[in-house]
């Protein structure tokens, strides 16, 4: 297929394929989106932004409990997340579940189908949410002959390599404590560059499911967050979570890291 001039929008996904995904036309470009800073066009000059405009991305809705796409399914895109919260899964061969991590707006999911054709894990709506549905195939022709559209294909690898390593970090050398300080300390950081409060904010996982991702059993998680409260460093009301201390939260695990 050849590129389309920059004049002419292509539109690079099939209605029928938009209405078979539950998915709709895409109303908003990425150049005037209130993400573009986090999202797909981040570091991007505008006039690459503006390319990125003809491709015709999908809007879709996923309900709380859904899943976006299940393991074992074929890659054909990558999600930006619009609005709310997901987790991603790997079940494990004796069926059990491993929770990888949690993606809120403006964060990408999905690239773990780039290496065979087909996504490794499962991603699930923790609340009602929203993304955009970015065909994987016409985002690598549009920026075959723009090396600042390679290097945002680049850095949503690199970011999944990041990730793992962070997540690696976190289950290979940290106690309980400081894992569950990493991880309230993470996500105040990433609500805050969102634009949220950065020391009060609504957790949308269950603690079972911070444990899997931590690596933590159910009964730890629980435990240390009433530590936490006993130190004087949160106030928790079940998924409610206030930081009252946020330089003592954070040399929790400093230490650690540096």
């Amino acid at each position: 297929m050849q590129a389309a001039a920059h004049t002419t929008p292509v539109q690079f996904v099939p209605r029928t394929a938009i209405a078979a995904r539950g998915a709709a036309p895409l109303a908003t470009n990425c150049s005037a989106c209130h993400l573009k800073e986090l999202c797909l066009p981040c570091g991007l000059p505008g006039e690459d932004v503006e390319r990125l405009d003809q491709l015709r991305f999908a809007r879709r809705r996923v309900k709380q409990g859904e899943a976006l796409y299940q393991a074992g399914e074929k890659f054909g895109s990558i999600h930006a997340v619009r609005s709310g919260t997901f987790k991603t899964v790997l079940t494990l061969r004796d069926g059990r579940q491993q929770v990888t991590g949690f993606h809120m707006a403006g964060e990408m999911m999905g690239m773990d189908g780039l290496a065979t054709g087909r996504h490794a894990s499962a991603a699930e709506a923790l609340e009602d949410c929203e993304v955009c549905v970015v065909p994987y195939a016409h985002l690598t022709q549009l920026a075959a002959s723009n090396s600042s559209l390679q290097h945002v294909v680049g850095r949503l690898m690199s970011r999944e390599i990041v990730r793992e390593h962070s997540l690696m970090l976190l289950l290979g050398s940290m106690n309980a404590e400081e894992r569950l300080a990493a991880f309230l300390v993470n996500i105040s950081q990433r609500l805050q560059a969102r634009g949220y409060s950065a020391t009060e904010f609504h957790l949308r996982m269950m603690r079972s499911e911070i444990g899997s991702y931590l690596g933590l059993k159910l009964e730890t998680v629980s435990r240390t967050f009433s530590l936490f409260q006993s130190m004087g460093l949160l106030a928790v009301d079940k998924k409610h979570v206030r930081i009252l201390d946020m330089e003592r939260l954070s040399s929790t695990i400093e230490a650690r890291v540096h």
